[in-house]
């Protein structure tokens, strides 16, 4: 914490995620979207490293195209929890070194499971013993994936997303991600959703929710994304994605959050890496990871 002269330094990694399921229900009063989101934690992850120093707080990366200025999340990370420990003045006293290899504009939650892992690491680093309760509500603040990330595993996101209840961990699955030359920006991918169902979002109807069943009766096998059609519309190369993993034996495939990732399920690994090795192309590019239960993302994301 500010004023200790030992240099300390600690590690922790951020996990990404994929949703097995996104329902969307409608447009809130608020703005944002009411959703019914299953989501599940992968092996892939970003390394932070944070380092005790004199001097203002600091960003680095080794993506160039990662911000490292007061648009990152874990800036807006580490602002939030100085003032929850009653400081006013700007950030000092600590440097991150972020280790990127969750893809940007995917769907994978990688900027939100950064900003998760530093209120983790930084309430350690500076000794704030914070109520979980006030935690959940400094990282709804940064972004309604945030939340999830601050617990992993299996989990029910509702509401906006950033409500968050523990479920039993997703049978194992090895996963092929398929990463397109582009990313989707959320806003728009919400934004194109808004435009294919203005007329019924118009009308007070509830769209996007298959019966009206909640999602926690929702099988656990039933892979499907709602964002998927509108975005596939203006990108057609994610359906041909979706298509094509199911064809090199996917036993599911969809387009994860606002995208422009689509992941396959896979039961070995050995079809994973030969079904990734049919959808790598010039226009994609491939990754082969699996999914994590709980207890493995609460070892992995440990500060030390």
């Amino acid at each position: 914490m500010p004023g200790e002269r030992r240099v300390r330094t600690g590690r922790v990694n951020a996990f990404a995620k994929i949703n097995l399921t996104l329902r969307i229900l409608g447009r809130r009063d608020d703005g944002y979207h009411e959703v019914r989101t299953r989501l599940q934690s992968l092996a892939l992850h970003d390394s932070l490293t944070f380092a005790v120093h004199d001097g203002p707080f600091q960003i680095t990366c080794d993506d160039p195209e990662c911000p490292v200025d007061a648009t990152n999340l874990v800036w807006r990370a580490a602002e939030r929890l100085w003032r929850a420990s009653g400081r006013r003045s700007m950030v000092s006293g600590v440097s991150v070194r972020i280790a990127k290899r969750i893809p940007m504009q995917a769907g994978l939650g990688g900027g939100s499971s950064d900003a998760a892992a530093a209120l983790r690491a930084l309430a350690k680093l500076w000794r704030l013993d914070l109520p979980p309760a006030r935690m959940q509500r400094i990282a709804a603040e940064l972004g309604a994936d945030v939340p999830f990330f601050l617990q992993g595993g299996t989990a029910i996101g509702i509401e906006r997303g950033d409500v968050v209840r523990a479920q039993p961990d997703a049978q194992p699955s090895w996963v092929v991600l398929v990463l397109p030359s582009f990313g989707v920006h959320t806003i728009a991918a919400y934004r194109w959703w808004d435009a294919d169902n203005r007329a019924a979002v118009l009308k007070g109807r509830r769209v996007g929710i298959r019966g009206g069943r909640e999602m926690s009766r929702v099988s656990a096998e039933e892979v499907s994304n709602d964002l998927e059609g509108p975005v596939a519309r203006r990108h057609p190369q994610i359906g041909r994605i979706v298509r094509g993993l199911k064809r090199a034996g996917a036993s599911h495939a969809a387009m994860s959050g606002s995208g422009s990732a689509v992941f396959g399920l896979f039961q070995t690994r050995a079809g994973a890496v030969a079904a990734a090795a049919v959808m790598s192309g010039r226009s994609c590019r491939t990754l082969v990871t699996r999914t994590i239960d709980r207890a493995s993302y609460r070892r992995g994301t440990r500060f030390s």
